[in-house]
């Protein structure tokens, strides 16, 4: 089994405590043209969600788990999801909900841990992510850990009256 802790951070599956602070990621605007968000979550749809958050990865295929600080902090969330079994394969996203606690390793080292579990535990070939090509940050940090821009989508995002191109990374596991 692959440990989930790493030096600075740790994973750990949802937990209804989770609420407020999933609340405040899933409706916060600035975040929206990123998850494909257009409408607010109410608490309660979230509470739903958290009930059944617990299914396995193979009957739901998405795993979403807390980004916690060693001292439990809870900081950000990644996800796999699209999880594809037979080709062994997975979408990954990440975010770090405060301005305070980005740029300092934390999504990096929550990304290596996911990594790590996907390669190891889950056995899967490859993981890839979409990225927006003005989302520079995110750009460096999944070109930093091995993911190779393979394709652009062009004008695949529209945002505030203008398309944007979304870039596809893959990581491929030996």
């Amino acid at each position: 089994m692959y440990s989930l802790k790493g030096q600075k951070v740790y994973l750990r599956a949802l937990e209804p405590s989770d609420l407020d602070f999933l609340y405040q990621i899933e409706n916060a605007t600035a975040v929206w043209e990123i998850s494909g968000t257009t409408t607010p979550y109410s608490k309660q749809v979230l509470e739903m969600y958290l009930e059944n958050v617990h299914r396995d990865i193979y009957e739901v295929k998405q795993l979403r788990l807390c980004i916690c600080l060693l001292d439990n902090t809870v900081v950000g969330l990644i996800d796999l999801f699209d999880f594809d079994p037979k080709n062994r394969k997975a979408g990954v996203g990440v975010i770090i909900a405060s301005e305070k606690h980005r740029n300092n390793g934390f999504a990096a080292e929550a990304l290596e841990l996911l990594c790590g579990y996907s390669r190891v535990t889950l056995e899967m070939h490859q993981i890839y992510c979409n990225i927006l090509e003005d989302n520079h940050a995110s750009i460096h940090l999944f070109e930093s850990l091995g993911f190779e821009k393979i394709g652009i989508k062009k004008d695949w995002i529209s945002s505030k009256g203008k398309f944007k191109n979304e870039i596809l990374y893959q990581k491929i596991f030996n």
